[in-house]
Parts: C-alpha cells; structure tokens; sequence
C-alpha cells in the first residue's frame, strides 16, 4: 500500500515539472546585399542633393545628410533585438528610407539640379 501512495506521488509530480520551453525564432535580418544597395542609393542621393547649386537644393541637403544615419540606426536596431516583430520593423523603416532615397534622386531634376 505504500509503495502504491509513493508511485502515486511521484507520477502526479511529473505534471508538475517545468516544461522546456521552445527555443526562440531566429531574429529575421535585412540581406546584406540589400543593406548595401540602399546605403549606396542614399549615398548618391546625398551626394547629388548637396553638390547641387539649386536654391531649393540647400533644403533639401541639410535633410539629407540625416539620411544615411537613419538607416544605420535601424540597422543596429534590427540586430540588436532578440523580437522578430521588432526587428521587421527596423527593417520597414530602413525600406521607406531607402523608398525615399530613390524617390528623391529621381526627384532632383524638378528642382533643378543635373
């Protein structure tokens, strides 16, 4: 009979043991070959919105230059989170930047600049 309320115990202690938990999503990350295009097309966006004599081009520089470091910030953000939903969200932002980026050289004709 003891052996019986012992072997009870014991198989109603198993419940109660810590379950494992899942290991963690892996972190999603931007293609480095994609971070590199568009580092490069906000480069030759800054690059061209400054060297541009244009008026409105003055503006439009000193906005720029913050381009670049926008997508490094995001960059850091995206790979120093352990939160998959954190992380696609760096990675959205540093997308629109790059949207704008391309958006804007195509741009620089309107305001005058080559």
């Amino acid at each position: 009979m003891k052996a019986l309320v012992v072997a009870a115990l014991l198989g109603s202690l198993g419940g109660c043991a810590k379950k494992a938990e899942p290991p963690p999503a892996a972190v999603v990350q931007m293609p480095a070959d994609e971070v590199k295009r568009g580092q490069d097309a906000c480069d030759a966006y800054v690059a061209k919105v400054c060297a541009c004599t244009a008026p409105a081009a003055a503006q439009e520089c000193k906005l720029a230059k913050a381009l670049p470091d926008a997508i490094q910030l995001s960059l850091g953000v995206a790979a120093g989170t352990q939160k998959s939903d954190e992380a696609r969200s760096a990675i959205r932002e540093i997308r629109k930047v790059v949207k704008g980026c391309v958006e804007s050289l195509a741009q620089l004709p309107a305001l005058g600049c080559p």
